[in-house]
This record gives structure tokens, sequence and C-alpha cells, in this order.
């Protein structure tokens, strides 16, 4: 199973970065996001796929137009978080307010309710398993925030699952679909979106696919972008992370799209039998 997803934010949406911390912040970037979503819309009527859109609260509210086409488009549109800050960083009460915020300025948009999330950053880690409960409560039934591996900022490498699995909070089940990973020299690798995906030429991405019964991939509008300006304040490693690979993301992707199947989140959760004795439950006690 291969699940094709997007996180839909501007170019300039980058964590643990101070001159783009805040919505002030924003206001001194120009906006990139129609041209980068015509190259993802482009992309997607050019293989066919279908996919599902994790989208930021504020870009609904910045740029509705751009929320209406995909779902106009027949796409799932999901949320992001409404201003993109590290879930870790929020107090329970502030959490709870953005979330809800985002989940309203989807729903006002489309007409339709809002299903799954996935955090900024993958940005729930063992300290801030108290969001599992927020999610059940604000009516989130899927999430897609958990990254089974150690990374810059996020990541739970205790979590310990790389499939679709049941997340057990106080009893009650959030369907879980996880950053999936592929052991190599003893080691779980991520390749499947972002940075990651940017780094890897195509044939060691389509070797990584082969050895991958489930593959869950992230990308942004700005991976599709080798134009972009260099966003000020940036390590020089940061710069590698975030620039590198930008000219090829897109033949990459679109490689991958001819070559394997690949379906978005609501026809995943159709394909999966979650009473089945093989699906795995992760107990949350908050």
């Amino acid at each position: 199973m291969n699940i094709l997803t997007f996180d839909i934010e501007e170019w300039f949406h980058l964590l643990d970065n101070p001159s783009t911390k805040s919505e002030q912040d924003w206001g001194r970037y120009e906006s990139r996001i129609h041209h980068n979503m015509d190259r993802i819309f482009q992309l997607l009527d050019e293989t066919n796929s279908r996919a599902t859109f994790f989208c930021l609260g504020w870009v609904a509210r910045k740029y509705p137009e751009v929320i209406r086409r995909i779902d106009e488009a027949g796409y799932e549109v999901a949320t992001h978080s409404d201003l993109h800050q590290l879930a870790y960083e929020q107090s329970p009460t502030e959490y709870r307010a953005d979330l809800e915020r985002s989940i309203k300025s989807l729903q006002d948009v489309t007409g339709k309710k809002v299903r799954s999330y996935r955090a900024p950053g993958f940005s729930i880690k063992e300290q801030n398993r108290w969001v599992f409960p927020l999610l059940l409560e604000l009516g989130v039934e899927i999430d897609c925030s958990m990254f089974p591996a150690r990374r810059a900022h996020g990541g739970d490498s205790t979590f310990g699952i790389a499939e679709p699995c049941y997340i057990d909070v106080n009893g009650s089940l959030l369907k879980e679909f996880p950053i999936n990973t592929v052991g190599m020299l003893g080691k779980d690798l991520i390749f499947s979106g972002g940075g990651y995906f940017r780094l890897f030429p195509l044939p060691v991405l389509q070797y990584f696919m082969q050895q991958s019964p489930y593959v869950m991939t992230y990308f942004h509008p700005r991976d599709f972008d080798p134009g972009q300006p260099m966003v000020p304040g940036l390590s020089r490693m940061r710069q590698f992370k975030s620039y590198y690979g930008l000219g090829g993301c897109w033949g990459k992707l679109k490689q991958l799209l001819l070559n394997y199947e690949f379906v978005d989140l609501v026809e995943a959760e159709k394909q999966i039998n979650w009473s089945g004795s093989q699906i795995q439950r992760f107990k949350v006690t908050v």
C-alpha cells in the first residue's frame, strides 16, 4: 500500500527558525503557493493520481481559493494545524485552540468534515502524547503524525510501529498511519517525503519502494520549487536540508507515480481490515 499526501503550506513555513516562526514574520515574504500548487495539480493530472492534502487553517483563511480548488477537484482536505507551530512547544490549551481554529477554517471553505490530521514537523513525541485525547475530542478519526525514528524536530523513536495501527487512548481508538521506515545496515531509514526524498536518487527510491509493503509519503509545495528564495537565518546544514534536490523532486515523484500504484488516505483506510487481529495497538494513558 502506497499513500500519496501533501502538506499544504507556504515555502517560508520552516520550523525551528526565528525569522519564520510567527504569523507576523510571514508577512515579509512573497507568496508562491499558487505557482507551486499549479505544479502539484499538473503532476496529479499527468499521472492520474489521487492524494490527501493536509492543509493549514491559515491557508484556508488567506487563500481560500487554494482549499476550494483542492476540494472541487475531489481530493480529501485534512488539517495540518492552523499556524504551523511545533506541537510540543504548545500548552494543551494553545494546541487545542490552534487545532480547533484550523478545523473550523477548513470546514468553512469546503462544507465537509475534517477527519484527518498531521502535526507540523511530526511534532508528537513521548512528552506530549496528551494531544491524542484532544484529537479525538475535536472529531479527528485518523492521525498521520507519528514518525517512528529520530528527527531534528519531532519524531518518536519509542513509538516502534511503522505501519497502520490503532492508538488506544484511554480505551478510545484513533487510527494511525505513521511514516514508514526501511531497514538498511541495521538502521531504520526514512525515504518517503520531504528532504529525505529529495536526498536519495531515483534508483535508490525505487529499491526502497520495492522493499516496502507500506509507504506513507509527504510532500510540500516548496519541494517542487527550485526558484524559491533562501530563507534568512538558516545554518548551512538547514540550508542543505531545505534546498537540496528541489530541481529533481518533481521528476522523481512523477516517475514513481507512473511506476507504482498510489492511493489517497480515504482509499487506504477502506483497504485495511481494522477489526483484524493483525492490527497492532499502541496504548496511551493520559
